[in-house]
């Protein structure tokens, strides 16, 4: 949209001054016409028209000319001389049109015509796009707002350029558009993009995703931009600030360096200095270590004797780098900033003051010069020469002056015996004759000659617009001073009109006139007015000019820049304007009535992070498609002939020209953009015809050349140059605490409630506003929330039961005064606190300081304890520091609570038993015999139930934890988001989808996506760690999901097809698929080769997408399978080609197909399922194989009750494999499994009915639960006491009801090995006493199987209480080649290895570090397992060797 308020178009700052004498004889009329050159489209514009000495009625005709049409603007008939501006309508364009603007002006005895080109611009809306924040970590949501009228799309694109987020025809409010986009957990760091199409245009904003800490403090560094050659020390200061505005104690530490020159050719030279042969050329360099004083700051003076000594001979740089590091005292928290310095060789200034612009031959010019250092200071007692510049490095000396003691040296100069012409005066510190362009210190001063106003020479007049210091005020009226000369006119009227154009809204002009008497020659000052409203914003581009009598044009620009402000005021509030965490507050806002606002509050420390981000005036200023005009447009230009010129006469600006400006009036209106129609000659030609020959101007001009140029051409004239381009109690710590849109109401203030985070931080606000009659954006506006005094505790994230520790609080006074402060933590029967010596629960606290206090904990139970600490500023009578106790009024109080988890001694174990019990009109009962082994770790056991009426209600409460395993590559982050989609189909179909659970999960695909991409490759494969070749069959995973998903969350159509064209592209000439990527699985192999049962998965995959069989892919991948069909043995390979066959529609192959399973499957007990083969169980395989049964039996177009009844057997025993969060063994089988039960589900689904379930205990205990229609899906837990003994369940009624029992204890950490093994060695140095001592693990693992490898392999490395990984150590394993990928979760770190084979032991090393100390330290626990096949694993332990 076009934001009201803001210019569209604008001129830009030039300032020149240039006249061409082209006199009459008698006075003719004259006139002169100004208008844009370029006009936007649909506006009123306004034109500014001009006509004097009229000597008959005159009629004035201005007409726009397009495609034969004559648009009449004016008709103006006048006998009298006027200066006026006239307004006219724009007609609408859809795109740029070059139309003729005529001006006519006709008497009796009077016609004069010219044309000009214009162009009619339409221009687009304006769009700006705003982030709550600049930067992101991984996990966090992005908010975004866009302000525009109309779009088509908006997309976001990652680091990779992938599509990962998509919304269409999302309605806007009041057009801000508002949106959100959660990044998911492993968000690649890098520049995201946001792009809003408006029609075929495209909008982009950028915003970075960064894994980062959130910094407390801020450093300010106080340097100048230059360091003078002649300097003998460099001051420095350093400062260092908490975001809520207290001093940070501490460290600071200071360095400067002067680096080498780049790409410098150091010569050897062997001599007494360089015995070598090569020289010394380390970059001169000095660091500092500062204390930091009261205020937070530490200054140093560097000599600078040290980077300029010997500064030629080491080839350094003219630059400086500087950078200062702080240290935080107590915390070692450090932070650091660099900046870059720029070495001066300006020792000083000349300047020519109280020295005129123009004299007469034959007077004495008198005048001062002015020398400042390089630090503006008067330089006295300084010699100081005087030239007169004659030509190019040619010059004259005429005096030599001396400073006086304000710097001022004063001269005179006799003009009798110089020249009758323009004098250049020059001023420098060298006496003899000098190159002016490397003068380490000059000024120039040029005095105009006046001289009669004659064809044959150069006028003398001027005007010259004074210069103001500061940025225009808005809403006020300001003083523009207009200096002028009036030499050499003759004034029959006994006045000049000086007239002004002003840049207003939509290319509006305004005139005004100011007459005064000018006699032969006259120099004074005008002053106009000048209202700098809104509209004017940012720049106020003034032009002046006067048409002399002499019919000379004199003119002047310049550019005056102004506050940007806008239309619509719009102020921000808080009340109270200071807060403490956690208490009401008040957002006032005012803007203009009808004003839709969107508000924003951050935390200062993003922008610490990320400065120059907000959103600002600047920001929305830069979007106007065009802020100053520099040219005309080439297409604009209008044809001009060779202007025939006679001896004498004058066409060169100046003979003099390097320090000058350019003064031709033609030339100063066309650099503001503006058209002149007019009968006068000021035009300086481009060509020109002197006897016979033409001559065109060179506009490759050296500096310091005398004017334009000319040049001697045959014929045709020289092309113009191309235009330059058109510049266009403590626990919520959010990062961004507003984000809204408000209404402000016909009353134009609102009222915003709010809760202040309990973050003590200072919060910037960013708040614009859009009304019908203007767009406003708030002063940044601060609400610092400060805690007088506030707490801090330290204590480990998990311990070991029998362990215990150090608990520590810590309390902070950051008040002026000194206050009496009360330290208790809530007593608990979970733990027990024992103080430590000599602390006592009260303490004196003075300003700025700090006190710990202490106390040994030993918890007592187990599972998750929360711990409170309180500390209150209490009255006493006790002085503290010779002073006063003082109380603030408020945040008298500061509770934190921290969570400590306490866990079990050994390894956890778990076992579930499950049933899907279905009755029909009588009861149904089912009995287990809970118990637990000999060797349990006491107090560990735990025993639960859960009912639901659905049997996906369990997967359902657990969307993002259906395997309490990781997630760390590509296949297995799909079985994060395959089951969603399953289970989001099976709700959508029964119609028992709500919004609260599509948000949930949605949330959650959306995130599982953006993961996926993470694993693809630039040819659109996937990988599993997301490098190397592609993999097939993964490939072909995540495409069957994403078209799944598309129903639900936006995918990017073009990764799709850039997948499928790269899976299509792995198909052989047979119509298998090649296998690219390892088989997860090894246990899938069987008597079919792995690309039989790889193409059966593609086939099937693409059938799910509802591919058509006769498409030439699917159609020849099932002529390659068809083929493989007489071969059975494989278990696993006929139960997917009964699948893919059920799907193709060839009945007569499933059937076959499923007829031989049926004579393999497993019967009893009413359950069916199969296994890969009767020798050798895998409980993955199994589930997975009996899911692809389950799914060609429910497949098909037709069903019988008999086949509902087969598969219900198939999911009453696939139901008793389900663990404890609704998945089941691993990755694959869970989704295969869950697609099965959801389709199952779908079938069999009924609205009514109702069941008790009723379940026993040993001990007697009777629980009840209730299943309808109304709570099917709701996840029913219940604890229970008995952790041994026989338990009964029964169901009554006539719905099904899915029961579970789970049972949790921990042993002793096993010791026997199964197919793999591991051992774990601790090394330490016992005899160094640190603080924080550091173990070095070796860790060795093996793998004794038959296979020659194995699959995935995953080492669960759990940390000793107390202790964390090293993170440089970290990050040389996570670059290594010897694992895949490194993750922590909590307290573990998490490798992935690719395989381990049977031939070599596998060997890695992590350096852990003891963050807090933790006394009687109990052994941490050690997991190697298979990831497809977990109960293929081993455990060991480690211990800290120290006591």
């Amino acid at each position: 949209m076009v934001l009201p308020g803001l210019e569209v178009w604008r001129w830009i700052l030039f300032a020149c001054i240039h006249w061409l004498c082209v006199c009459q004889e008698t006075p003719r009329p004259v006139y002169m016409v100004a208008v844009p050159a370029v006009i936007q489209a649909g506006s009123e514009a306004k034109l500014c028209a001009s006509l004097l000495q009229p000597n008959e009625t005159l009629v004035m005709t201005i007409s726009l000319i397009a495609d034969g049409q004559n648009k009449t603007l004016l008709h103006e008939s006048s006998d009298q001389e006027f200066h006026r501006c006239f307004q006219f309508q724009v007609s609408p364009a859809l795109s740029d049109e070059v139309q003729n603007f005529k001006v006519e002006v006709r008497g009796v005895t009077f016609l004069s015509t010219e044309e000009r080109r214009v162009m009619i611009k339409p221009y687009g809306p304006m769009t700006f796009i705003q982030t709550d924040k600049p930067i992101y970590n991984p996990g966090q949501t992005g908010n975004v707002r866009a302000s525009t009228p109309s779009y088509n799309i908006v997309e976001l694109e990652d680091v990779n350029h992938n599509r990962i987020g998509q919304w269409v025809n999302t309605t806007s409010r009041g057009n801000i558009l508002q949106l959100s986009h959660p990044l998911n957990s492993e968000a690649p760091v890098g520049s995201y993009t946001i792009v809003v199409w408006i029609g075929e245009e495209k909008i982009y904003h950028n915003f970075k995703v960064e894994k980062y800490v959130l910094p407390k403090f801020e450093i300010q560094m106080n340097l100048t931009d230059k360091i003078s050659v002649v300097q003998e020390e460099y001051e420095v200061k350093v400062c260092a600030e908490y975001t809520y505005g207290q001093p940070v104690p501490g460290k600071a530490g200071v360095k400067l360096c002067r680096p080498l020159v780049d790409n410098a050719v150091i010569p050897i030279t062997i001599d007494e200095r360089n015995p070598q042969g090569v020289p010394d050329y380390t970059p001169p360099c000095h660091e500092e270590s500062l204390e930091m004083d009261n205020t937070g700051c530490a200054s140093y003076a560097f000599n600078m004797a040290i980077f300029t000594k010997n500064a030629g001979e080491k080839l350094l740089r003219d630059v400086f780098s500087f950078r200062a590091e702080v240290q935080e005292e107590g915390t070692g928290i450090t932070l650091s900033e660099e900046k870059n310095v720029e070495l001066s060789y300006v020792i000083g200034e000349f300047t020519f003051v109280d020295t005129p612009q123009i004299y007469e031959h034959g007077s004495i010019i008198e005048g001062k010069i002015n020398a400042v250092g390089f630090n503006n200071t008067p330089i006295s007692d300084m010699l100081v020469y005087l030239f007169e510049e004659k030509g190019w490095s040619s010059y004259l000396r005429l005096q030599n002056l001396t400073t006086d003691s304000r710097g001022i040296a004063r001269f005179s100069v006799n003009t009798t015996s110089m020249p009758r012409e323009n004098i250049n005066l020059v001023v420098s510190m060298i006496p003899c004759r000098f190159e002016r362009l490397y003068t380490p210190c000059q000024g120039q001063h040029v005095l105009s000659l006046i001289q009669p106003a004659a064809p044959d020479s150069k006028p003398s007049s001027s005007l010259a617009i004074q210069k103001m210091e500061e940025p225009l005020a808005c809403g006020q009226a300001v003083s523009i001073t207009i200096r002028y000369a009036i030499v050499g006119e003759t004034v029959p009227k006994g006045s000049v009109d000086v007239l002004y154009l002003v840049s207003r809204t939509r290319n509006n002009l305004q005139t005004h006139g100011a007459s005064q008497i000018a006699p032969y020659f006259l120099v004074g000052d005008v002053t106009l007015k000048l209202a700098v409203v809104p509209e004017l914003a940012p720049v106020v581009q003034l032009l002046v000019y006067s048409m002399l009598p002499s019919e000379t044009v004199i003119a002047h620009s310049m550019n005056f820049p102004t506050e940007k402000c806008f239309r619509n005021k719009v102020l921000v509030a808080f009340s109270p304007s200071n807060a403490v965490p956690g208490e009401e507050n008040t957002l006032h806002l005012s803007a203009q009535p009808g004003s839709l606002c969107g508000l924003s509050a951050v935390d200062q420390s993003v922008g610490i992070m990320e400065p120059g981000k907000r959103l600002d005036a600047d920001k929305i200023f830069d979007l106007l498609p065009v802020k100053e005009t520099t040219y005309i447009p080439y297409e604009l230009e209008d044809p001009v002939a060779c202007l025939r010129v006679r001896p004498r006469r004058s066409i060169m600006p100046y003979p003099y020209g390097p320090s000058e400006e350019t003064n031709d009036p033609y030339a100063v209106f066309q650099t503001l953009g503006l058209k002149l129609a007019t009968n006068l000659d000021i035009r300086v030609p481009s060509c020109l015809s002197y006897q016979g020959n033409q001559y065109y101007r060179s506009y490759g001009e050296m500096p310091g050349s005398a004017g334009p140029r000319l040049e001697m051409a045959v014929a045709g004239g020289l092309a113009a140059p191309p235009p330059p381009p058109i510049q266009t109690v403590r626990t919520f710590f959010p990062e961004t605490w507003i984000w809204d849109l408000v209404e402000v109401g016909e009353s134009g203030s609102a009222d915003v409630p709010l809760t202040v985070p309990d973050t003590i931080t200072t919060w910037e606000t960013e708040v614009f506003c859009l009304a019908p009659s203007g767009f406003g954006l708030a002063p940044l506006v601060e609400l610092t929330v400060f805690q007088p005094f506030f707490l801090e505790l330290t204590l480990p994230y998990s311990v070991i039961r029998g362990e215990h520790f150090e608990l520590k609080a810590t309390v902070f006074n950051y008040l002026s005064k000194c206050i009496m402060v009360s330290v208790t933590p809530a007593l608990s029967s979970d733990y027990t606190l024992t103080p430590a010596r000599d602390v006592q629960d009260s303490s004196c606290l003075c300003a700025n300081g700090r006190k710990t206090f202490s106390w040994t904990m030993a918890p007592s139970v187990l599972g998750v304890l929360n711990v409170s600490v309180s500390a209150a500023a209490v009255q006493s009578h006790t002085a503290c520091c010779n002073g006063v106790v003082n109380v603030p009024e408020r945040g008298r109080v500061d509770t934190v609570t921290r969570s400590l988890l306490v866990k079990a001694e050994g390894t956890e174990k778990s076992h579930t038993y499950n049933w899907l019990l279905c009755p029909t009109g009588e009861a149904l009962t089912e009995e287990v015999e809970v118990q637990l082994p000999q060797n349990v770790v006491d107090g560990s056991a735990r025993i639960s139930l859960s009912v639901l009426g659905d049997i996906l209600g369990r997967a359902l409460n657990n969307l993002d934890g259906l395997l309490q395993m990781p997630y760390g590559c590509g296949e297995q982050n799909m079985a994060l988001l395959s089951p969603n989609i399953y289970i989001l189909e099976y709700l959508r179909n029964t119609k028992q989808l709500t919004p609260a659970i599509l948000d949930k999960a949605t949330k959650f695909l959306t995130s599982g996506y953006q993961r996926q991409l993470n694993y693809k490759n630039a040819d659109g494969a996937y990988s599993t760690f997301g490098q190397g070749l592609g993999n097939t069959w993964l490939t072909a995973f995540v495409l069957r999901s994403f078209g799944k998903a598309q129903s639900f969350i936006y995918v990017d159509p073009a990764t799709m097809e850039q997948s499928k064209t790269w899976l299509e592209g792995q198909q052989g000439k047979h119509g298998c698929f090649r296998t690219l990527g390892k088989l997860l699985n090894n246990r899938m192999k069987g008597g079919v080769t792995d690309e039989v049962t790889l193409t059966a998965y593609i086939t099937a995959s693409m059938l799910e997408l509802n591919m058509s069989v006769s498409d030439p892919v699917v159609d020849h991948s099932l002529s390659c399978l068809k083929n493989s069909t007489s071969d059975v043995s494989n278990t696993y390979a006929t139960a997917l080609l009964a699948y893919t066959f059920t799907l193709a529609g060839d009945m007569e192959t499933r059937a076959r197909l499923l007829q031989h399973l049926d004579t393999i499957s497993f019967q009893e007990g009413g359950l069916l399922h199969w296994s890969q083969s009767s020798s050798e169980t895998s409980p993955s395989l199994e589930v997975e194989i009996s899911s692809y049964v389950l799914l060609a039996s429910l497949s098909a177009s037709s069903r019988s009750t008999s086949d509902l009844g087969y598969a219900s057997r198939i999911v009453r025993w696939l139901v008793r494999q389900q663990n404890a969060y609704g998945g089941f063994s691993s990755t694959q089988d869970t989704v295969v499994a869950l697609q099965a039960l959801a389709l199952y589900s779908t079938r069999v689904f009924s609205r009514g009915g109702g069941s008790t379930v009723t379940v026993r205990s040993p001990s007697g205990e009777r629980c009840l639960f209730h299943v309808n229609q109304n709570n099917k899906l709701l996840y029913q837990e219940r604890a229970l006491q008995d952790t041994e003994g026989k338990y009964s369940v029964e169901v009554k009624g006539s719905a099904c009801a899915s029961v579970q029992v789970v049972l949790n204890y921990n042993v002793p950490t096993p010791t026997r090995s199964t197919t793999l093994s591991i051992q774990v060695t601790p090394e330490v140095d016992c005899n160094i006493k640190s603080l924080r001592p550091r173990v070095t693990l070796k860790l060795q693992s093996r793998y004794h199987g038959k296979e020659l490898t194995t699959n995935m392999i995953i080492v669960d490395l759990k940390m000793l209480s107390g202790f964390s990984p090293d993170p440089d150590s970290l990050g040389r394993l996570r670059g290594s080649s010897q694992v895949d990928r490194v993750d922590i979760k909590d307290d573990h770190v998490l490798m992935y290895l690719t395989e381990l084979t049977s031939l070599f032991p596998f060997h890695i090393t992590l350096d852990i570090i003891q963050e807090l100390p933790v006394q009687n330290l109990k052994p941490a626990v050690v997991k190697i397992y298979d990831y497809y096949q977990p109960s293929d694993q081993a455990e060991t332990e480690y211990v800290f060797p120290c006591k």
